[in-house]
């Protein structure tokens, strides 16, 4: 077997550069084992003594695990057989079992076909050949071309092509048969050549289920389980596989808070199983639990406006190395997971070698991705005529200004005519050229970008021996800045027979990744929005336009220059990873019926994160003290006071030269060792009884490191040096910062134990009972013995109602199966421990002697969290799978769950909350998914498919009086008894003042004393109201695909419900507001719900949208503080009643969207024109992505998977991509 390996350019990286070595060691490696292992014969021994030949046939097929094709009909008669050999080859075997019985044999590619001797060909016979294909055009060797009612037959070659002779006789019929394909039939009509497209049985891809310990097939499996084939998932342009789940899966809600490239979203899998605990499911890749490339805490995961941009668990997987995904949802699916599964478990499964010559195959998809801009569903901001106008109209009121108001935009051109530096006729020139400026935020910020991808694959292999291995490299271009991804990686996977017993796999996955992003506080998006268009970006020389921007510097509120351009120009937050996980797996065959497994596997990661100040920016000024290329003043000793004692002046800049670089890097390892017995093993006359299970051992062993450090006076582009010898005495407050941020290094190990069993019986296929059981065991919990080991169990059962006699032989009927579960599940936190653990400090300078403080206090009283669910369902085939229905229910309840105590700040305990099992969650639902394929043929297919999930939600159990502060309520993230996880809560909007145009509330303001002496959690859940979930209740998607011959169709449409989200906030700043109703700024930028604001008597009733009331107004008082403000015994209800204008109900909406997730179009080129290319597949494809989203008007702009609870983030924008796949 001939190759020719192209090499490619080094990684950026050491990573990269050994792992492009090993990948291509190793595939070399695995081509020579598989050209050796396919020229080597097996041995075989027997030892027989008068049995049948068909017996002895049966011996050599179980040493061998050939494939033999013969007639019975003519071995019956062939006579007993005695013989006696050990070790011999193969060929030898069948010489002497065959001698003097008229028969012969040949073999070829792991078949022996037995046939009667034959005489030479009469004249009359023909010759007939072809060519045998898979879906894909990949030639398939090994298929058994047999000439129907006879024993002659022969297998094709390396090529899928075969050679064969046929008899003189009428009405030939060629049988076509592969393991994995459905037979086919096909009438012999004089044609010269028979080509034939073989297609994938249904039971080897659609009725296997894959758990990750266990391949079940589906008529068998009792569990909650969605399978879907990445063919079907693949959305071209996207390169990570969780982006591609949206709709989907039933029981599966994603979340994304930002379009960015390389943001993970959230995944939830039947509701919210833990409330302080990590609610994301569990990834699996082949059968192993894979690790997240750096330990983000679970209050930021959970947090619905965290933004996680470092990356999780299968961000270094390839899609295109992707064969299916199966997701996992009730204890029987889930269980032999142990903790964390009752988040769920989503299984990848990649891709393996198959049998035959190798294909190679090439994939590129090139992807536009479109920019943000003013006119994206009316984004709902003014342009610079309306600023102006506001302007005007503020000034005309009566407006009183800040005093340090920037001289920008009309206030600033004012200020300029009062001061008499522009005559009356240069200040409306200039009103006109602001008017008409209308600088665009999202064209300078943000681009139209272009990305690529590119995977090279091998496959293929003997059926000694198979191998996968591909190569890729993803460049992710954002439309924000300079925003990028750079993914390389590496897959190969190899399967041999060592033995007729023993069986050996190695996988190997490795990665390398490097990204770009902007420092998180300057949020491009977010200054498109909130900055007004009548400020310019750059001068009328071309330099860049500096405006005075507010800060908290040194000594308070500070004052320097400030370009969103240069900012970015001179700053950056870089990420560099890279993996590589290992696994290999010896299979021994003991019996026909049981079989063992060792698996050993390691993971290893490496991710450094770096963010950069440069020292021209806005950041550097501020900790420096004074603006860009002015240095800061050194301490100076004065004048002695009045008392003698010695004065200084200056020395207190925190960055004297320079700019600022931090550096945080995690090196994560992982182990697991597994040890299983599987056994399958039917018995009874009819073999109609059959017992399966698996019982095993686990140990692993996870270890994260850290190192973290922040320095200044960095020199990014000056060699990326350092700035040397800061003398401490002229610059004390630098040198006292330096002595007080020192690097900070973590090393964090957790070991684990498990031993589980899962064991099955089936009655011919009438019916399946499961039982699985698994015990963890942590030291986290509890000093009793009963605490540190968890049972977790689940019992489920399937009754397969089609297969039974008298329904079995209705036509109509494919298939229906019905099956109900339970199970116990438990979960842990890692920050826990039943013991204090004292952490060892450096020596103290001033003391001399060494430190140590508390890491972490004892919780001996902890226990786990459990969950029991229970799951039922049904299954539905009719009219030859042309209707498919599945539906289910399932209930989970979490007691014990984990909740957060506020106790006496005396405790010494951080930030003064406690731990505790005190918390009960309940979580029902039910999913419904229909299929239809309404036209099969051999020209025309139509399939649509839809699914429909809803989950319920509530918390049972009351937290602590005081735990939860009045921001909580208002962004959802307090627990209240009897509400959804992630409710948040509003003020009660009455309407507008007809006096003043104020917005008016019902807040107790008339009955204050109601609320004197209570709780924090008995006055917010009083006085606000629960606006709804923040989650989504309901989600699902319609599918379609149409194909007339060579042309696909595809679509898909994803719809999320039953969720509400706030509107950006439009007065008070403590809301994120784009304006700040009391201190109204002329760089910022204004919603144009301000047009159609309350401006006399008589307009609350066509508007509510509040006037603008100043400091000057006469009703500025009422409005200013509220009247909870320092009452005593009444818990503070809001801060301002502009904060609660921005938070009332009356800005709330709901969040339902339908979003069309994916079209595309693809071609297949035919055969006639692949031949002549030397090709076997090759497609192009055009698709596009968020072509659209349907949602409530009132979002203006604001798309609906974000909510104005947090920063304003790039929304999903669509996408176009060109595709390529050609195999040869």
């Amino acid at each position: 077997m001939k190759k020719t390996i192209q090499k490619r350019e080094p990684f950026v990286s050491r990573w990269g550069k050994r792992i492009g070595r090993w990948a291509v060691c190793l595939l070399v490696c695995c081509s020579s084992v598989c050209v050796s292992m396919a020229q080597a014969a097996p041995t075989v021994s027997l030892n027989s003594r008068g049995e049948t030949l068909v017996k002895v046939i049966e011996h050599l097929r179980k040493q061998t695990k050939y494939n033999f094709l013969f007639n019975s009909d003519e071995l019956v008669h062939a006579g007993a057989v005695t013989v006696d050999l050990t070790e011999v080859p193969l060929q030898q075997a069948l010489d002497a079992v065959l001698a003097d019985t008229g028969l012969e044999y040949s073999l070829e590619n792991g078949t022996v076909v037995i046939r009667k001797s034959q005489a030479p060909q009469a004249p009359e016979s023909k010759e007939i050949k072809g060519k045998i294909v898979d879906e894909k055009g990949n030639p398939l060797p090994g298929v058994t071309v047999m000439i129907k009612g006879t024993g002659m037959g022969v297998v094709t070659d390396a090529e899928g092509k075969y050679s064969l002779q046929l008899p003189g006789t009428q009405d030939v019929r060629l049988l076509f048969t592969f393991i994995g394909m459905k037979p086919q039939e096909v009438a012999y009509a004089g044609q010269k050549e028979v080509n034939v497209t073989m297609h994938e049985e249904a039971t080897q891809i659609d009725e296997v289920v894959i758990t990750g310990y266990q391949t079940v097939d589906r008529r068998k499996s009792t569990s909650s389980v969605t399978t879907v084939k990445m063919e079907d998932l693949n959305i071209p342009g996207v390169s990570s596989i969780d982006q591609m789940l949206q709709g989907r899966v039933p029981d599966l809600i994603m979340m994304n808070n930002s379009g960015e490239v390389g943001v993970v979203p959230k995944l939830r899998i039947r509701g919210t199983s833990t409330l302080i605990g990590n609610r994301e499911p569990l990834w699996v890749l082949d059968g192993i639990i894979m690790q997240d490339p750096v330990d983000i805490p679970a209050a930021d995961l959970n947090d619905p406006d965290y933004v996680n941009r470092i990356g999780n668990a299968i961000a270094g997987i390839n899609p295109q190395d992707i064969e299916r995904i199966d997701v996992l949802k009730d204890a029987a699916a889930t269980a032999l997971y142990g903790t964390r599964a009752a988040n769920g478990v989503i299984v990848v499964t990649t891709k393996k070698g198959r049998v035959g010559r190798p294909i190679v195959t090439y994939n590129m998809s090139t992807t536009l991705r479109q920019r943000p801009s003013y006119n994206d569903r009316a984004v709902n901001v003014m342009n610079s005529r309306e600023r102006i106008q506001f302007s005007r109209e503020l000034v005309e009121q009566h407006y009183p200004f800040p005093e340090d108001i920037n001289r920008v935009g009309y206030e600033g051109l004012l200020l300029r005519l009062y001061n008499q530096e522009l005559t009356d006729a240069q200040f409306e020139k200039e009103v006109e050229h602001l008017s008409a400026l209308n600088t665009d935020w999202f064209d300078l910020l943000t681009q139209n970008s272009v990305s690529h991808t590119h995977t090279v694959s091998i496959n293929g292999g003997s059926s000694d021996a198979t191998y996968y291995a591909s190569i890729g490299y993803t460049r992710d271009n954002d439309v924000i800045w300079d925003n990028k991804n750079d993914r390389y990686t590496a897959i190969l996977k190899m399967d041999a027979n060592l033995t007729s017993w023993m069986r050996a796999s190695l996988n190997l996955n490795g990665n390398v990744s490097s990204r770009k992003y902007y420092q998180q506080d300057l949020n491009p998006m977010e200054y498109a929005y909130k900055t007004t268009r009548a400020l310019p970006a750059f001068d009328e020389n071309g330099e860049y336009f500096y405006y005075l921007q507010r800060g908290r510097g040194n000594f308070g509120t500070e004052y320097y220059s400030y370009n969103i351009l240069n900012e970015l120009e001179n700053s950056s937050y870089d990420q560099r990873g890279a993996g590589l996980s290992v696994t290999a797996n010896l299979q021994f065959n003991i019996a026909s019926w049981l079989n063992a497994n060792a698996i050993v596997s390691y993971q290893t990661s490496n991710t450094v994160q770096e963010g950069w100040w440069g020292e021209k920016t806005y950041y550097a000024a501020k900790l420096r003290g004074t603006e860009y290329g002015v240095l800061p003043e050194p301490r100076t000793e004065g004048e002695p006071d009045i008392m003698g004692n010695p004065t200084y002046t200056g020395g207190t800049s925190l960055l004297p030269y320079g700019g600022e670089l931090s550096y945080n890097q995690t090196d994560n390892h992982a182990y697991t060792v597994r040890l299983q017995l599987d056994g399958n093993h039917s018995f009874g006359g009819a073999k109609q009884h059959n017992i399966s299970g698996s019982a095993g051992f686990e140990m692993n062993s996870t270890r994260n490191r850290g190192y973290m450090h922040t320095d200044r006076g960095y020199y990014k582009d000056r060699g990326m040096s350092f700035v040397k010898d800061i003398d401490p005495t002229k610059f004390p407050e630098y040198a006292r910062w330096v002595l007080q941020n020192p690097a900070q290094l973590s090393d964090n190990r957790n070991n684990s134990m498990s031993g589980y069993l899962s064991v099955s019986y089936s009655y011919f296929n009438y019916f399946t009972v499961n039982a699985n059981g698994r015990v963890d065991g942590s030291n986290a919990f509890g000093d009793q013995s009963n605490n540190k080991f968890l049972p977790i169990w689940s019992a489920s059962a399937n009754w397969n109602v089609s297969e039974l006699p008298g329904v079995k032989e209705a036509q109509w009927l494919d298939f229906l199966r019905l099956k109900a579960s339970f199970g116990y599940q438990g979960n842990m936190l890692k920050d826990q421990s039943p013991v204090m653990i004292i952490s060892k400090q450096p020596l103290d300078s001033h003391f001399g002697e060494n430190t140590a403080s508390v890491s972490r206090y004892p919780n001996p009283e902890l226990k786990w969290e459990t969950t029991s669910s229970y799951n039922v369902g049904a299954e539905l085939g009719l009219f030859q799978r042309k209707v498919m229905v599945e539906a289910e229910y399932w209930w989970k309840h979490t007691e014990d769950a984990f909740m957060e105590k506020s106790i006496s700040i005396m405790n010494g305990v951080p930030n003064d909350v406690y731990t505790v099992n005190q918390g009960d969650i309940d979580n029902h639902g039910y999913n419904v998914s229909l299929t239809f394929l309404p036209i099969q043929t051999n020209d025309w297919f139509w399939s649509i498919s839809t699914s429909f999930s809803k989950t319920f939600n509530k918390m049972k159990s009351k937290p602590d009086a005081n735990q939860y502060e009045l921001s909580n309520f208002l962004n959802g993230s307090a627990l209240v008894q009897g509400q959804p996880v992630g409710t948040f809560y509003s003020y009660k909007f009455m309407g507008l003042s007809p006096v003043n145009g104020g917005p008016m509330f019902d807040d107790y303001n008339d009955n204050p004393e109601v609320l004197r002496g209570l709780s924090k959690y008995d006055t917010y859940t009083r006085v606000l109201q629960a606006s709804g979930r923040r989650e989504p209740t309901m989600s699902g998607n319609v599918s379609t695909t149409l194909r007339w011959k060579n042309i696909r169709l595809c679509g898909n449409f994803a719809y999320s419900l039953g969720n509400k989200i706030r509107l950006f906030a439009i007065y008070s700043s403590s809301a994120n507001s784009v304006m700040d109703a009391n201190n109204i700024r002329p760089e910022n930028n204004v919603s144009k719900d301000f047009l159609n604001r309350w401006r006399k008597p008589g307009d609350e009733r066509h508007t509510d949208i509040p006037a603008i009331i100043g400091k000057g107004d006469d009703s500025y008082s009422l409005y200013q503080r509220h009247w909870s403000d320092g009452q005593n015994g009444i818990q503070p209800i809001a801060t301002s009643i502009w904060n609660m204008y921005d938070y009332s109900n009356h800005r709330v909406v709901s969040g339902n969207y339908l979003k069309c997730s994916n079209l595309s179009l693809t071609y297949q080129f035919k055969e006639e024109l692949l031949r002549k290319m030397r090709l076997s597949r090759l497609d192009l494809s055009l698709s596009a992505t968020n072509l659209f989203t349907i949602s409530a008007k009132e979002l203006k702009g604001q798309t609906p998977t974000q909510g104005g609870f947090a920063n304003i983030q790039l929304s999903d924008r669509p996408t176009y991509t060109l595709g390529l796949t050609v195999s040869f």
